[in-house]
């Protein structure tokens, strides 16, 4: 297996600036994920990594081999799509075997690879069926297995369970994950789905409108956004964000709004005063880091309004009102409150957020 090294890649349609200036390293035998919304330049990355698509400027490496002028066919990949592209008139063994036999590979070692990869997959019972005859599930583990046969140096994934059920998508998540573990071939995924990304990947690149924002491990993308956007799309819910202004108090730094105060801890003053932050700032905090009571009277310290309540089963999502904001929180399952009930709520100033009102970088 091979590391895939992009170094200042950029990507033109016409005028249109698809990727730019990408620079990522998905090391031999991992995992990384390219994560974003529609139309921030993950497919087009695939497509020049797998030579479906001219790189317009910068150099793509497998391995010390520089791939930017080499056809698809000798790259030595295998791609994953979205829609399966099964042969209908194939079996599935038949499916499996053809880009084997494409290669002019030997009868009996087309017959081991495909048995063997089909018994990885589970799929071993059904190679005499056709795709009419398959589940989704089933189509998309042929299709993986056509990818696996070839015993490549990289794999692609293009969005390959994005159409899947919830149900079907949970399982070929463990599925797929699995498998890239036990062949360790290097395996480059890109998805939309932030929990795709979270429970798979050893690496995450993140990316919006072309640009790269953010590249590290699930739990640094999670835990230490680098800015505002990564903050706000990672995340299920999302990151809840406050207007706030900093004073300076006897008490400390303070983070001002409207309808609250809190007062920020000595490492985090630190970090303000090394990084010289503006007054203005945007305060980030998850909801699983708001603590919630019900009730005018209940302990904690800055009081707000219950907007909607959603029971979840052994959770559930509380959006309360602070002056003209609207808070999300996921606490456990308690008393079920009316629109307009009062509430209090505190935040865990330890995994607060503060960022930069004019570039939207993260302070901490």
């Amino acid at each position: 297996m091979v590391a895939v090294n992009i170094q200042s890649v950029w990507k033109y349609y016409g005028k249109t600036v698809a990727v730019k200036d990408l620079n990522l390293l998905c090391r031999e035998n991992s995992f990384l994920a390219i994560l974003g919304p529609s139309g921030c330049g993950k497919s087009s990355t695939l497509r020049m990594l797998a030579g479906l698509e001219h790189i317009s400027a910068g150099d793509i490496f497998f391995g010390e081999q520089r791939v930017n002028m080499l056809p698809p066919k000798d790259r030595d990949i295998a791609m994953v799509f979205e829609n399966y592209a099964l042969y209908p008139h194939k079996t599935v063994f038949e499916n499996m075997a053809n880009p084997l036999r494409l290669r002019g590979v030997d009868k009996a070692e087309i017959d081991r690879r495909v048995k063997a990869a089909a018994a990885m997959l589970q799929i071993d019972a059904l190679l005499d069926r056709k795709p009419m005859q398959l589940s989704g599930g089933q189509k998309q583990r042929t299709a993986i297995g056509r990818a696996i046969v070839r015993e490549p140096k990289v794999f692609l994934f293009d969005e390959p369970i994005a159409h899947l059920d919830a149900k079907l998508r949970a399982h070929m998540r463990g599925e797929l994950k699995h498998l890239q573990r036990r062949l360790e071939t290097t395996t480059i995924y890109v998805t939309h789905d932030q929990l795709e990304a979270m429970s798979m990947a050893d690496n995450i690149a993140v990316m919006h409108e072309g640009v790269l924002q953010q590249f590290g491990t699930p739990s640094e993308i999670y835990n230490h956004p680098a800015n505002e956007w990564v903050a706000g799309f990672v995340g299920e819910p999302p990151m809840n964000f406050l207007n706030c202004r900093l004073e300076l108090t006897s008490e400390g730094v303070v983070a001002v709004h409207p309808a609250c105060r809190i007062r920020l801890n000595d490492a985090q003053r630190r970090i303000l005063e090394e990084k010289q932050a503006e007054p203005d700032v945007k305060l980030g905090i998850r909801p699983d880091n708001i603590a919630y009571r019900a009730g005018a009277n209940s302990g904690l310290d800055i009081p707000a309004t219950v907007f909607v309540t959603e029971n979840l089963g052994g959770d559930m999502i509380v959006e309360v009102t602070l002056g003209d904001d609207r808070l999300t929180i996921k606490t456990k399952i308690g008393p079920i409150a009316n629109l307009d009930d009062p509430c209090t709520i505190a935040f865990d100033v330890s995994r607060i957020h503060l960022f930069s009102t004019t570039t939207g970088v993260a302070y901490f």
